[in-house]
């Protein structure tokens, strides 16, 4: 798979933000996230998500419809579809 692109659009005291595009068949790679964050679609599409144990979950992703997760995450996110797919992570640096 090739590599997903990331930009970082915000980096400040309190947070970052960083644009995730993943065109068909790219990925992360597997990483931990450091922090709490908060994912909001950007363009809407499939993720499949690559678990520690092997295990893989299909997420469908919408437009403006945010969710969040913890500090301790593990996973690869891949876009195994014939269709682009983007979001920005939030992540929340600590006070």
């Amino acid at each position: 798979m090739d590599a997903a692109t990331s930009k970082v659009e915000i980096d400040n005291a309190f947070c970052i933000v960083t644009r995730w595009t993943f065109p068909p068949n790219s990925a992360t790679g597997w990483h931990r996230h450091e922090k709490d964050y908060v994912v909001v679609p950007t363009i809407a599409g499939e993720l499949t998500l690559l678990h520690p144990d092997g295990s893989t979950t299909a997420n469908q992703i919408s437009v403006g419809i945010p969710y969040a997760r913890q500090i301790g995450v593990e996973h690869d996110v891949q876009n195994r579809t014939g269709s682009v797919v983007e979001f920005l992570e939030i992540e929340v640096k600590p006070v």
